[in-house]
């Protein structure tokens, strides 16, 4: 038997590859948009992808099954409640496709959308009990789905209670739990683990929201600290239910000149380097994103405004090649291009860079006498600790000078770890913001540790 999982470690996301290896014969589970890795795995191992299964139309990324039909010709199996307008083979609960030895059944999971399913995987050469089951977005390693992306959060949280104690666990202890993310994920809560795997005995004894045996108790606790949505999972949905598409972005190199232009004409300049060579030296009113750590796609996602073109910058044209490439699996096309010969040509040019003062989060107190703070962690983190006196404006709303913050004075940017601040801290310089400070090496939490006073 034939079972892979893949990760698409930016967004958080997982993927199957599954079949018989004996019968030549695979299906993909939720195929990510660059399908390379399919074609991969199936060629070495003697397999061809017949079928393309899909638990729900995914509102934080964009599917592959377009381009994965193309490449293969295979079908694509999704509930019929998910009514996509691509030729598809609909199913319903308790639907079973059989490839090879392995037999996959469908177990309808509503709550994060209305046609979310499950598939639960049985070996018929060793039993007639799932061996595994493939759960998308529904019960994750640590937590629960969000359930707010489709229908009210109420109503959502009400259908996840009944999906997990009707479907799921009535599944064998022993069975395995391979969700279709993993921590860092925003389709879940922050619960959830990084931990590619376990189980329904495990879940069932350790996760704190299947221990709440009162749906009314379950809807409230899992509804009670849900995150911003993400801008666009609307037009991602769409997306992904309307027709296919096979072709990708081109993407164009772009002079210093060029992107000087654009950068006039209103485009986004997203420099995709590390925070330390952005503060370092970066090109002025650009906003650091970098693409080396997870999570660069949901942030861009977050920053480019409706319309809004964008232009990347990297350490070289590879690093611009790879972050439009996590731009794409986002649903954010609108790309100018990226800076030929990264910032090295724009240095050579001797054209003008800015720079951001960076200071450890250890070393705040000494100066904070004299800076605003400006926290830019989501509000449940504010309201469990802040600095007192800090302005409090999480890093994805800030669309000019927050109210609080005086352009013409220092300002401190802090986070967690610094990595939430580079974003912000750029937005701030971008917005007219005079003195920018990059809290780096920590954030709120090393204030405290260090003796700094914290409000609640």
């Amino acid at each position: 038997m034939l079972f892979r999982q893949i990760t698409h470690d930016d967004l958080g996301c997982a993927s199957y590859l599954i079949g018989d290896e004996s019968a030549g014969v695979a299906a993909v589970v939720d195929p990510r948009l660059h399908i390379d890795v399919y074609l991969q795995v199936a060629r070495y191992t003697g397999v061809h992808v017949d079928h393309i299964l899909e638990t729900h139309n995914h509102a934080d990324h964009v599917s592959g099954h377009g381009r994965l039909r193309a490449a293969t010709g295979a079908t694509i199996h999704v509930h019929r409640l998910a009514a996509p307008d691509y030729d598809h083979e609909p199913f319903d609960d308790g639907w079973e496709i059989e490839l090879g030895r392995l037999k996959v059944r469908a177990l309808h999971t509503p709550g994060h959308r209305p046609e979310h399913t499950a598939f639960a995987l049985i070996d018929s050469h060793r039993g007639d009990e799932p061996w595994a089951v493939l759960t998308g977005d529904s019960l994750f390693v640590g937590d629960v789905a969000r359930p707010d992306l489709a229908v009210d959060k109420d109503e959502g949280a009400r259908d996840i209670y009944r999906s997990l104690h009707e479907q799921l666990l009535s599944l064998p202890d022993t069975c395995e739990v391979w969700p279709g993310h993993l921590g860092g994920s925003l389709c879940g809560g922050p619960g959830m683990d990084m931990k590619t795997s376990s189980t329904i005995g495990f879940e069932r004894g350790h996760s704190a929201l299947l221990a709440v045996e009162r749906e009314d108790e379950f809807a409230a606790r899992a509804t009670a600290k849900l995150r911003p949505q993400p801008p666009n999972f609307q037009a991602i949905v769409a997306l992904n239910k309307g027709p296919l598409h096979v072709d990708g972005i081109d993407v164009h190199p772009l002079t210093p000149r060029q992107v000087e232009q654009a950068c006039d004409d209103g485009a986004l300049v997203v420099d995709v380097r590390t925070e330390l060579q952005f503060d370092e030296a970066h090109i002025p009113s650009s906003v650091s994103i970098t693409a080396l750590r997870a999570g660069f796609g949901s942030k861009l996602a977050w920053l480019v405004e409706p319309g809004q073109r964008v232009v990347l910058v990297g350490r070289d044209d590879e690093d611009a090649r790879h972050a439009a490439e996590l731009a794409e699996s986002v649903g954010v096309t609108r790309l100018a291009g990226f800076l030929h010969g990264g910032m090295t040509s724009w240095r050579e040019e001797r054209r003008p860079v800015d720079r951001t003062e960076r200071i450890e989060a250890a070393h705040l107190r000494e100066r904070a006498d004299g800076l605003q703070i400006l926290d830019v962690r989501e509000l449940d983190e504010w309201d469990a600790g802040h600095i007192p006196g800090s302005v409090h404006t999480p890093y994805h709303d800030i669309h000019g000078i927050p109210d609080g913050i005086d352009p013409q004075r220092p300002v401190a940017v802090i986070c967690s770890s610094g990595q939430r601040a580079a974003p912000a801290a750029s937005l701030l310089r971008r917005h007219g913001a005079s003195e920018v400070l990059h809290v780096v090496d920590g954030g709120v939490g090393t204030w405290e540790r260090e003796g700094g006073p914290i409000e609640r």
